[in-house]
């Protein structure tokens, strides 16, 4: 079981939950829900945390970069990111009403809430909320890199090691069981072929959105380095694949590399954009993370607020820096900002996750895909400018 994916493990965890949720006895299922109030607690304190400890070395190691370039890079990464957020929430809230009902959902909903009650609920208060944490992140990285607090910046590398060891070894391992407790709930229910049957819809949607996005990105892209759009985009596709596979945006740095080169990237500045896209561009996680919340909230009854949602989607794309190296980051950095901002409830939470978890591959393949385009641009504004080794002699 440990050498199985995260994604082969919660489709078995899904397909066990539904089948036994059935013939499971109220003990147990009290049993497990006990369990899924007590990882929700548990999560909720972890987050901030992860937060702290990855976005802060991350905001300080981007403060040592190539200067006018990297400055470039991040700027045209967040863009692309909120943008991709924002170009989510329109679509999704146009599609939705069309195949998602609320009314029945909300039943739904409310059968995951109230069907069984845990033993007990221990109660495990966060050290700080997800915006002080944020907030002090952000203040703490410039900080680093202004005064060059080298010994502070090596705490929060460590620091941040240990956060990463803890959501590696300890949540993610456990994500599946969790899924699997509300499955269990869901089918002891009767309401699980409804919510199966919302998940696929938006999956299928988040899947044609973020193909949206690709195009419209390439399609300016195209403009900009003055290339054919489709040509690159086709340059592309074994990156876009390799990231539906593997689930990751790190790991496919080398597909992607070959494939920005493909499409004509100067090589000094393709090495040096690819490899920090990757960390600070999550413009496919953010549509599918996007998509997904406005599909929660349809289906429980909540009216998205595109003022609440402007709100998640600019602080999402900051706390996305925190996702590289972690499996299931992107979801893990924004738990707290969905209860915070957009006023989840821990169960509109874990089933969100389950929904996102269901098919991960999407959002990494729309990760990687778009850091062709960003280093495409990248390459058009400072390939006839002076001194681009040099520039790119410091390493991120």
């Amino acid at each position: 079981m440990k050498r199985l994916g995260l994604f082969p493990r919660v489709v078995i965890a899904i397909a066990l939950g539904a089948l036994l949720g059935m013939f499971m006895p109220e003990f147990m299922l009290r049993v497990l829900k006990t369990f899924n109030v007590l990882f929700a607690q548990c999560l909720k304190f972890v987050v901030p945390l992860l937060v702290l400890g990855l976005v802060t070395p991350a905001i300080a190691n981007l403060g040592r970069g190539a200067g006018k370039m990297l400055a470039a890079v991040v700027g045209i990464s967040y863009i692309s990111t909120v943008c991709a957020g924002f170009f989510a929430f329109e679509c999704s809230t146009h599609l939705f009403p069309h195949y998602l009902f609320a009314g029945d959902a909300q039943a739904a909903g409310e059968a995951a809430e109230a069907a069984v009650e845990p033993f007990f609920a221990l109660k495990i208060p966060p050290v700080c909320d997800i915006l002080t944490s944020l907030l002090l992140s952000f203040m703490l990285g410039i900080g680093i890199i202004f005064t060059k607090a080298d010994v502070i910046k090596q705490g929060f590398d460590q620091f941040g090691e240990i956060i990463k060891l803890t959501i590696e070894r300890a949540v993610i391992p456990l994500l599946p069981v969790y899924i699997f407790t509300m499955i269990c709930e869901m089918s002891a229910g009767g309401k699980l072929a409804l919510i199966m049957g919302t998940g696929l819809k938006v999956i299928v949607t988040g899947i044609g959105i973020s193909i949206a996005f690709l195009f419209l990105q390439y399609v300016i892209t195209g403009i900009v380095a003055r290339r054919n759009p489709f040509r690159l985009m086709w340059n592309m596709v074994p990156a876009y694949l390799t990231g539906f596979s593997v689930c990751s945006s790190s790991v496919c740095i080398p597909v992607t590399l070959a494939g920005t080169l493909r499409n004509g990237a100067t090589p000094e500045i393709a090495n040096f954009t690819v490899p920090l896209c990757s960390t600070v561009h999550m413009c496919g996680s953010t549509i599918k993370l996007a998509t997904t919340a406005v599909a929660v909230m349809y289906i429980c009854g909540i009216e998205p607020d595109f003022t609440l949602f402007a709100n998640f989607v600019f602080l999402q794309a900051i706390s996305s820096v925190a996702a590289p190296g972690v499996m299931g980051g992107v979801l893990m950095a924004s738990v707290g900002l969905l209860e915070s901002v957009l006023g989840f409830s821990p169960e509109h939470s874990a089933l969100l996750m389950t929904i996102y978890l269901a098919l991960d591959g999407y959002g990494p393949a729309c990760n990687v895909s778009g850091d062709a385009a960003v280093t495409l641009i990248i390459d058009s504004i400072f390939r006839r400018k002076k001194g681009v080794e040099s520039q790119l002699a410091v390493e991120v």
